[in-house]
């Protein structure tokens, strides 16, 4: 059995809140300038050079060929979906209107996906556990579409959970044909509804040998301005967590592994319920784990909070596995070949990942083979 998380920061579409301002402040002060001048009934010559200018500087004078969009209305925003969609400002003949709306979300590079494809593809789990997707049906329509691009088959099970906030950061699994998932229950880890945090899924699944495994789906909150806040929430939310791998041992169940985005390194002592007081072991640990090096002296170089020596990238995501399973595992490793190196360390990628922009993600995927 193989199993892989991967956190794949969206699929098709992405919401803007969460993409970095390269112009910050000035943007805004655009689009409200833009939007006055608009108003005017009559516009001088001054007025339409500096409409001119704005519509530059916004990118509207970056339109797409796509011949069109899909825009679906979900808790009070317009979003663009699926594989067809435009960047085109202006309307056509048959809807005589010649406005424009600001969307909620940015469609994602098409290369950005068929990579994020590509990965998958490479690793080819069993079970798929991902993070920061934006709801069932575009995974489905990832399922189906992109992944056989890669001689990657659609996985035969897919199951998509909502999360507590509006930027379509769900969380979800997908299973081979013979994997069955039995249960789903999902656990309120945060102490406050302000805390921003997604609940954590348990998902009791039965392999093709008739073992049972239990899979436990984490997200836990990023970082803020105010760390020490982060780190706070953090804490409780692994305690938490903690206590319900506990409880289910105390239940006399052994298989059990613990995936997803922590959000933090693992010498963080907001992780420490979990990392450093239960008996979970992390995959890296494993004899077995592999990745391609980093290039030159960096291969040689451990930086405090990378994944190992050798490969100095800050692990964010993890796996932790109950000893039952460890001793289990027959290999196991990470892909990052579709992650842009943004500055040193440096790895090797694929040819087709010329900048970050087409990048599948920030985060690399995690995988594990074992022997069940």
């Amino acid at each position: 059995m193989k199993i892989a998380t991967f956190n794949i920061q969206n699929l098709f579409h992405r919401d803007k809140s969460l993409l970095e301002k390269p112009y910050g402040k000035n943007l805004n002060d655009w689009i409200r300038e833009l939007d006055a001048l608009m108003l005017h009934p009559s516009k001088s010559l001054n007025q339409q050079d500096r409409i001119k200018e704005l519509s530059f500087l916004i990118g509207f004078e970056k339109p797409s060929p796509r011949p069109y969009a899909i825009l679906r209305r979900k808790s009070g925003f317009l979003y663009m979906k699926g594989l067809s969609h435009s960047l085109e400002n202006k309307a056509n003949d048959i809807t005589n209107w010649n406005g424009w709306v600001e969307l909620q979300t940015i469609p994602i590079q098409t290369k950005a996906t068929d990579h994020k494809a590509r990965v998958i593809a490479d690793v080819n789990p069993d079970i798929l556990l991902l993070q920061e997707i934006e709801d069932r049906a575009s995974f489905e329509e990832f399922n189906q579409l992109i992944l056989p691009k890669y001689g990657c088959q659609p996985y035969s099970q897919s199951f998509v959970i909502q999360g507590n906030d509006m930027n379509s950061l769900e969380m979800g699994i997908a299973l081979r044909e013979g994997y069955h998932l039995e249960s789903v229950r999902t656990h309120n880890i945060n102490t406050t509804l302000n805390d921003d945090g997604k609940n954590l899924i348990v998902y009791e699944i039965t392999t093709p040998s008739k073992k049972t495994i239990w899979l436990l789906n984490v997200y836990l909150i990023k970082d803020k301005q105010d760390k020490t806040y982060s780190d706070t929430i953090r804490k409780n939310q692994v305690t938490r967590i903690a206590a319900i791998y506990n409880q289910l041992k105390a239940e006399g169940k052994t298989n059990i592994i613990i995936a997803g985005t922590f959000n933090a390194p693992p010498y963080c002592n907001s992780l420490s319920p979990i990392i450093q007081d239960t008996d979970l072991k992390d995959i890296t640990k494993h004899r077995s784990f592999h990745v391609d090096s980093d290039k030159g002296n960096d291969a040689t170089y451990f930086r405090l909070g990378a994944y190992r020596m050798g490969v100095n990238i800050k692990q964010n995501d993890y796996m932790l596995f109950s000893p039952a399973l460890f001793d289990k595992m027959t290999s196991c490793g990470l892909n990052r070949k579709a992650m842009w190196p943004e500055k040193q360390p440096q790895w090797s990628i694929y040819k087709s990942v010329s900048n970050r922009n087409v990048a599948a993600s920030v985060h690399p995927l995690v995988w594990g083979k074992i022997k069940v």
